[in-house]
């Protein structure tokens, strides 16, 4: 028998063995959320009334005593009874958001783009609404195991998403399936738009400048988070690094630099740490930040890639004088070593 939850002036139907988080967001209601694993934290709330069942809640992610005081993680727990949580906002005001959905896509390309990454396009059999820089889940065939995995896309790519996948030697997803027995044709299910790593609504974007710093395959979501920045606001000054080991890992250079030379506000930098090579700077992306930009004040930052990287980047824009309100960040590690963010394995 299913419970009301209530957030705000919301009201929502959960069942005993649906997650708060997933109820929220079938429903259209927002609610932070980023690894949906329980790892993360992002999405944790206080219950006010009622009682849940923290189910597989981490304990390093909510300790006994947060539990004792009704804090939850929305993506684990789900009620024993009809409960009330808090808003999480400072204002207590409640947003709606796209709705979480379940679909089915096809295989329409397997494309290997750069060492041990390749592009994947799925076709829907109805369109996705979503925000540039979410991500999807997709579930590993014949085993029921989810990974994530952002989108390349702008909201107008609505019936083909663009997904970019790294091997991970032994990966159940990648390594066995997506480099293993994936073939054009396919039947795929998915679950999605999920995250909160994305461009505001139109409406919200103030148009500041946006410094991006992107590593391996946390590129993707930087697609169409630029893309429809520049759709928005053609002179925008963005800079996008994307940072990876060698040449050979490099991807969607010709891309991006068509791109820049469309808008004149728009720089790629191509930045590899191990193997330098003509045309790209060599060392970290984080460090060539710091010294192309004297004063990030009134900058955006965004980051997308492994946890070092991501919390150097933090800790570059620090030292800019970026506002941290203005900083967003997904990290990424493997799915099998507990990921925080919109990657698999």
């Amino acid at each position: 028998m299913a419970h009301t939850v209530t957030v705000g002036d919301r009201r929502v139907e959960c069942a005993p063995d649906q997650s708060l988080l997933d109820a929220f967001l079938r429903a259209g209601v927002w609610m932070p959320n980023s690894c949906n694993q329980g790892t993360c934290g992002t999405c944790k709330l206080r219950v006010l009334d009622g009682e849940v069942d923290h189910r597989g809640s981490p304990a390093d992610t909510l300790p006994d005593e947060e539990r004792q005081a009704g804090m939850a993680l929305a993506c684990q727990a789900s009620p024993r009874c009809d409960t009330v949580v808090s808003s999480p906002t400072a204002s207590g005001a409640v947003r709606g958001t796209h709705a979480l959905r379940d679909l089915v896509a096809t295989v329409l390309d397997v494309e290997d783009v750069a060492r041990d990454t390749r592009r994947l396009l799925l076709g829907l059999d109805e369109p996705l609404a979503f925000s540039a820089g979410q991500y999807v889940e997709l579930v590993v065939p014949g085993s029921g195991v989810r990974r994530q995995y952002s989108l390349a896309n702008t909201p107008e790519e609505d019936k083909v998403l663009e997904l970019h996948v790294r091997r991970v030697p032994g990966g159940v997803a990648s390594d066995a399936w997506l480099f293993g027995s994936v073939a054009v044709g396919d039947r795929v299910e998915l679950t999605g738009p999920l995250g909160d790593f994305h461009l505001p609504d139109a409406a919200d974007d103030e148009g500041e400048p946006m410094a991006c710093i992107a590593g391996g395959t946390g590129l993707a979501p930087f697609l169409g988070i630029v893309r429809t920045a520049l759709q928005r606001r053609p002179d925008r000054e963005i800079v996008l690094y994307h940072g990876v080991r060698g040449a050979e890992d490099l991807y969607d250079v010709d891309r991006l630099t068509e791109l820049a030379a469309a808008s004149p506000g728009f720089r790629f930098v191509p930045v590899l740490s191990d193997q330098p090579a003509p045309s790209c700077r060599a060392g970290f992306p984080t460090d060539a930040f710091v010294e192309d930009v004297p004063s990030a004040r009134g900058w955006s930052g965004w980051l997308c890639g492994p946890p070092a990287m991501v919390e150097a980047g933090v800790k570059a824009f620090k030292r800019r004088r970026m506002a941290p309100r203005q900083v967003h960040r997904e990290k990424f590690t493997p799915a099998d070593a507990l990921d925080t963010g919109a990657a698999g394995a």
